[in-house]
């Protein structure tokens, strides 16, 4: 029977420290290789038989789990925080973490998380730079208030983001330094770019088909818009993984990046 090798991933920015295990615990190798496609690849086919990975849940961790998922048997992301209280130590470097990865997933002992699939983390992506555009708009309208009452000038907040009060407003002004004139049409100019990136990015996401169906349904309840619908299906991912509303809501993490604790 071939023997499967088990194996600890380190995952760093510029690089990736691993360690080779048999299910004896015996160390076949250990290293690091350059966090790089074309590296892993090539150290990827140097195992030497079937093999199992485990990597701890970074801003790194996607890319390398897409990258290498192919060619191994399987791939198993650690929660980082369940992770930290099983291996807490005062002595720690990148191969002795690799190593302890490699011998929790060989005794079955690691703290798995759910790791959402490529499609679903892409969509999450969007959103998510969507939320960052809103983010902006709203400091750059505030900061255009802002800049009005620093001068003492007459202005409508409720008027002020229209396209035609707006002009009106700067041709009409008195006693206005020309340096909030000119910011205030730059704050205009960026913040019509905010729009028109958010409009892109929900446009994005509505036609996909994978959430299209989820997102109607949700929509059906009463005070859910389509933004908070959007964010429920691609955060939650799969609803089926919890076994319960309430495991689902002690759970999920919405802020917690790409991965959520299993069910």
């Amino acid at each position: 029977m071939e023997s499967i090798y088990y194996i600890g991933l380190d995952v760093h920015k510029k690089s990736v420290a691993y360690c080779i295990k048999l299910g004896d615990g015996s160390k076949v190798s250990s290293g690091t290789v350059a966090a790089r496609r074309t590296a892993l690849g090539k150290w990827a086919r140097t195992i030497p038989g079937p093999w199992i990975g485990a990597m701890e849940a970074t801003i790194f961790t996607a890319w390398i789990y897409d990258f290498l998922k192919p060619v191994a048997q399987d791939i198993k992301v650690a929660h980082p925080q369940m992770l930290k209280a099983i291996t807490a130590a005062k002595k720690k470097n990148d191969r002795a973490d690799a190593e302890k990865l490699a011998d929790l997933l060989r005794a079955d002992l690691l703290p798995e998380c759910h790791m959402a699939s490529e499609e679903i983390r892409e969509l999450r992506r969007i959103l998510r730079y969507r939320n960052l555009v809103v983010r902006m708009a709203v400091k750059t309208k505030n900061k255009m208030s802002g800049l009005l009452m620093e001068v003492g000038a007459d202005y409508s907040k409720q008027r002020l983001h229209g396209q035609q009060y707006f002009a009106q407003l700067l041709e009409e002004v008195e006693d206005v330094p020309d340096s909030v004139i000119e910011l205030l049409k730059l704050s205009r100019a960026s913040l019509e770019m905010f729009q028109a990136a958010q409009r892109r990015l929900l446009n994005e996401l509505k036609q996909d088909p994978l959430i299209r169906e989820r997102v109607r349904r949700l929509r059906t309840i009463d005070g859910v818009s389509e933004v908070t619908a959007l964010t429920w299906v691609l955060e939650v991912g799969d609803p089926a993984r919890f076994s319960s509303i309430v495991s689902a809501g002690a759970k999920l993490p919405l802020n917690s990046g790409i991965i959520c604790p299993p069910s």
